[in-house]
């Protein structure tokens, strides 16, 4: 089978999901609310209000709220004028869109997505109250990226109703949806979802609960190498020319620049990042301030930084650049992303090898003619991810080869392949 092929085929069976019956009834869905107004909450209600389906949107403060639906408008009116659609179209979806300071107004909504910042006590508390407000049978799903959702639905007394729905940002363009089934949600819960997916005209994949999910738990490895070369003396943007020529259009830096350095730092902090808060207490926080890892310029072209460079020599105490080849920068950075796809598949939290190529083929921008980790895998092969997380492994016990990924270097097998009984749940 070609790459092409693999993936077409890889996107059908995504959708399927073994053990839910056919004849699983779904919810219905007439009116969705989401909590928070934000990048987030408000891409997200532009995917429902786009395609018809009525949305009520909370916000803590009017003025938060009237900024997030301006937001909202504006992407509208772009396309609008661009020629994709009327003015009454625009007219049409904001007309869907209805926006409140009171958390109880969700109450007649059949789902109910939280966006908001990425806390877990704040999201308990949400759902705490959610509890107490949203009618019997409605869903209610939390956006988060990490967290776990267990503990999220722990806080209400129908943990069967909860699930995760993982939104890509920005969330009105991306293709992506993760579906977080937590240990409790109910089948008809995810069967629902599932369909709701296809409705808002998304890419789903059906996960469990671990830290990070599929998707940012493999970033976090490939982000994990990438700051272990910088501490060896490699630059930011070598990293990125490394990942760039794989075929990423974006690198780990340049990812963080357009992200902002400062999402989860405050003035004065201390984090296991002391390069981002050195460059985060010199204003330094990523294209929003025309400089992050990278200098800008007017058309935020990024431009290998002295400033940053000088950072990084004093933070890390390497003064001479170090000889990393293009080859070893890659292999890495994905070697690991390989070997920790892996290990999600031996934990059960992933359907099929394949789901893990969807999920970063459509959420990270995976180059097409790599088919994504697992098909990718298959191309270098096992023996030689093996040899290199061993090496990894010397450094940092955290990389160590996963026990499936060696018996497949033993046995000459493949990492599409692989079929370990599907998605299970539970807590970790």
């Amino acid at each position: 089978m070609d790459v092409m092929k693999y993936i077409e085929q890889a996107g059908q069976d995504a959708w399927s999901v073994p053990g839910l019956s056919d004849d699983t009834p779904r919810r219905q869905f007439r009116r969705v609310g989401i909590i928070g107004a934000g990048t987030m909450g408000g891409g997200i209600a532009m995917n429902f209000a786009t395609v018809g389906i009525p949305v009520r949107i909370v916000e803590r403060a009017e003025d938060a709220l009237e900024r997030g639906l301006k937001v909202v408008r504006g992407h509208y009116q772009r396309s609008a004028d661009k020629g994709r659609y009327s003015q009454e179209e625009v007219e049409a979806r904001m007309d869907r869109l209805n926006g409140t300071t009171r958390m109880e107004d969700l109450a007649d909504c059949d789902l109910i997505i939280e966006a908001v910042f990425e806390d877990i006590e704040l999201k308990r508390t949400i759902f705490s109250a959610l509890d107490k407000i949203a009618k019997p049978g409605a869903i209610l799903a939390t956006n988060t990226s990490a967290l776990n959702i267990d503990a999220i639905a722990a806080m209400t007394d129908r943990p069967e109703d909860v699930i995760g729905l993982h939104f890509f940002s920005p969330a009105n363009v991306m293709k992506l949806l993760e579906i977080v089934r937590a240990e409790k949600t109910a089948d008809d819960v995810v069967a629902t979802c599932m369909d709701l997916a296809q409705t808002i005209r998304k890419v789903a994949t059906l996960v469990g609960v671990c830290p990070g999910f599929v998707g940012n738990r493999i970033l976090f490895k490939r982000q994990e190498q990438a700051m272990k070369l910088v501490y060896k003396g490699v630059m930011p943007w070598e990293v990125d020319a490394a990942i760039n020529a794989f075929g990423f259009r974006m690198g780990p830096f340049q990812m963080s620049d357009l992200a902002g350095l400062d999402i989860g730092w405050s003035k004065g902090a201390t984090t296991e990042n002391p390069i981002r808060d050195a460059l985060c207490e010199i204003d330094r926080r990523g294209q929003k301030t025309n400089a992050g890892y990278y200098d800008y310029d007017a058309a935020r072209t990024p431009i290998p930084s002295e400033v940053t460079e000088k950072i990084i020599r004093d933070v890390t105490s390497v003064t001479e650049a170090a000889s990393v080849s293009q080859q070893d920068i890659i292999e890495t950075c994905i070697f690991p992303m390989i070997n920790e796809s892996v290990k999600i598949l031996e934990e059960g939290k992933a359907q099929r090898p394949s789901d893990i190529d969807i999920v970063w083929l459509n959420g990270y921008g995976w180059p097409a003619d790599k088919g994504g980790p697992m098909w990718y895998g298959d191309m270098v092969g096992a023996p030689a991810v093996l040899a290199k997380l061993e090496e990894l492994a010397a450094e940092d016990d955290g990389f160590a080869p996963a026990q499936l990924l060696r018996d497949l270097a033993a046995s000459g097998g493949k990492f599409t392949d692989i079929d370990t009984g599907g998605l299970r749940v539970g807590k970790d």
